[in-house]
């Protein structure tokens, strides 16, 4: 259960104007427990019309690879097997919209939406376990399985699912009416039911003929205009309130309300979009697989209004266009982006089968709306909603500058990429970046100077990941604590201070010295007076690391190497030769330090990797502890075949 405490420290992180709105909100949650079910007017039916299917013919050219993927997921799901986190369910031919799996709790159905204790566990379970399937992104791939092959079976498991949530979680009733990122994915992914089910003869009694559906339609539009994230929390949830406002209000335009929700929703997409993103492209949140929602929820939202018809402000395609670039710019040779920040493997809108490539679509999607540049990597993947995006927005002819190399450094968000051009690719992930976004930094971990190796695709240090959110706060404040990442430790401490799991109270500033192809420096002040400076060069199939802390006394510390899932690793005092199944390298550790290598360990936890939000797996955490005083700690990783 939240503290009093918390709610103090995350007050003090607000200003004037959010505390305002937020007041205003509250006063506004509890006017509304009166008029729960307050019907939007009746609308005529001659004005319910979907007016923009996808265009004949719109996924002719997907892949039979994407087909087969699809498909084979589709079944899955028709058989009621799906995944959700690390959880399998089998009870999704049929389920129950509030129960956790994960725990057995079930959510309250019947209470009012905001006395729901949604961030208690106790009460309701793992809040992400119930709200992901409610998202629905499963009924999304089965109406696209409709789409490619006519089957109305899928189409049939569709409306029956989206009876049974409408009839469980009538408006403002349970959890699903708390949190707006939910509200507005789930009304994106209904314009894309409708959308994709529009050959099959019960779509239109399903939607637009069905007074249900418009009041879930209107009450889910009323409450994102009533209830925007604000302030401190106008991160990608705001982006994604408005993507999904934005394509209901097109695609349903039905209500006296909707032009003005369009109006309002197109201004606040443009708004949200360039506050979320540097200049250079990357997201402001410094945690990659929010680029990805972000990119996928901006994408989903101009298309729906060039689908429309409707302008968008000259800014907003470009900035869709420098995330592209920039997506394009970090991955390595397996288009993996940067592990770095909070990820819960979330997404804007699915299409696809559970192995389609997330990233290899939004370049394929790029290529088609904005052209690939010489330098992109390749990413052949006709996927099917590059396709079914890209029939509904054409190519974007921007008269915007484009890098013309590939760049190495984000300056604007304090990111290097060090790699080799030739033979195997080395690439080597620095970052000296700010420490999050807005005041809370929400997706924030305390990772300054903190360093991803991967060769060959292969993660050799390997930042760990998430793991989880909620309802496990040691494991928490482990994968996002300073130990847990490829950085030094000084005085048992964070380099930035937690207020909560999503708060941080102090955040570690950085600066990067230098940023050459083969050679970065970079130093924060999170230890202060102390300072944490941090030297990477590469040089062939050589990488070396270079630890300085600068103070006047000595610090107890603590420098960690976490290695990838993958790599095995022999550690002979100060040496550690490592070892995965299309390589090997020699690790020389620094001498001044004390070496043990951990793996799998629970009290506390230490070597752990998470390769998806809800799991985890061990693997090998090299552990050097000592005292650092005006002293260089020197690492150096020769690769072999």
């Amino acid at each position: 259960m939240t503290s009093a405490a918390w709610y103090l420290l995350r007050l003090s992180r607000m200003g004037p104007a959010e505390v305002a709105g937020r007041v205003g909100d509250a006063v506004r949650k509890r006017r509304w427990r009166r008029v729960a079910a307050h019907p939007p007017e009746p609308i005529p039916l001659r004005l319910r019309r979907f007016r923009s299917p996808l265009p004949s013919g719109a996924l002719d050219d997907v892949s039979a690879d994407a087909r087969r993927t699809l498909l084979a997921t589709a079944d899955r799901l028709l058989d009621g097997t799906a995944e959700y986190f690390g959880v399998t369910r089998h009870d999704m031919a049929s389920p129950d919209w509030s129960l956790d799996p994960k725990t057995g709790h079930s959510a309250p159905a019947d209470a009012y939406a905001f006395d729901v204790p949604y961030r208690d566990e106790h009460a309701v379970g793992d809040i992400k376990q119930i709200w992901e399937p409610s998202r629905h992104q499963h009924l999304t791939v089965l109406a696209a399985a409709y789409a490619v092959t006519g089957d109305a079976r899928y189409a049939e498991r569709v409306a029956d699912h989206l009876k049974s949530w409408w009839a469980a979680t009538p408006p403002l009733h349970g959890v699903h009416w708390v949190s707006g990122i939910e509200l507005g994915i789930r009304l994106l992914s209904w314009v894309w039911l409708r959308r994709l089910l529009h050959g099959w003869p019960g779509a239109a009694e399903l939607f637009e003929r069905n007074d249900v559906a418009l009041h879930q339609v209107w009450h889910h539009q009323r409450w994102l205009a009533a209830f925007p994230s604000r302030g401190s929390s106008a991160n990608n949830h705001a982006i994604a309130e408005v993507a999904g406002q934005l394509a209901a209000a097109c695609a349903f335009d039905w209500f006296p309300e909707s032009a003005g929700w369009r109006t309002t929703a197109v201004r606040a997409l443009d708004t949200h979009l360039r506050a979320n993103t540097f200049d250079s492209g990357l997201n402001r949140e410094l945690a990659t697989e929010y680029h990805g929602l972000v990119l996928e929820l901006g994408l989903a939202a101009a298309t729906e209004a060039a689908a429309a018809g409707l302008p968008l402000p000259a800014t907003t395609w470009p900035v869709l266009l420098r995330m592209t670039d920039a997506l394009a710019a970090v991955v390595d040779v397996r288009l993996r982006p940067p592990r770095q920040g909070d990820a819960d493997d979330g997404h804007g809108l699915v299409l696809d089968g559970d192995v389609t490539g997330r990233w290899a679509s939004l370049l394929a999607t790029g290529g088609v709306l904005f052209g690939r540049l010489d330098w992109w990597p390749a990413a052949a993947q006709t996927d099917i909603r590059t396709a079914a995006l890209t029939a509904l927005a054409r190519p974007q002819p921007l008269e915007v500058a484009r890098p013309s190399a590939r760049p190495d450094h984000f300056d604007d968000a304090g990111l290097t990429l060090l790699r080799t051009r030739e033979g195997p690719e080395i690439w080597c992930r620095c970052d000296a970046g700010p420490h999050g976004f807005l005041a809370i930094a929400a997706h924030a971990h305390a990772d300054a100077l903190s360093v991803e190796v991967r060769h060959d695709g292969v993660e050799v240090l390997a930042d760990p990941g998430t793991y989880c959110y909620h309802g496990e706060p040691e494991w928490r404040r482990y994968f996002r604590s300073t130990l847990g990442h490829n950085t030094l430790r000084l005085d048992g401490a964070d380099q930035s201070a937690s207020g909560g799991p999503f708060l941080w109270t102090r955040h570690a500033r950085s600066r990067v010295l230098t940023a050459t192809p083969n050679r970065w420096s970079a130093e924060h002040d999170g230890y202060a007076p102390a300072v944490h400076r941090r030297t990477i060069e590469l040089d062939g199939d050589e990488l070396t690391i270079r630890d300085e802390v600068r103070s006047e006394r000595g610090h107890p510390c603590v420098l960690a190497f976490h290695l990838g899932p993958a790599v095995d690793a022999d550690l002979d005092g100060t040496t550690a030769r490592l070892r995965w199944p299309t390589g090997a390298a020699r690790m020389t550790l620094p001498a001044d330090l004390t070496w043990t290598a951990h793996r799998g360990e629970t009290h506390p936890p230490l070597g752990w990797y998470s390769a998806g939000f809800g799991r985890r797996e061990p693997a090998t955490t090299l552990i050097g502890t000592g005292v650092a005083r005006d002293a260089v700690l020197t690492t150096r990783i020769r690769f072999t075949d």
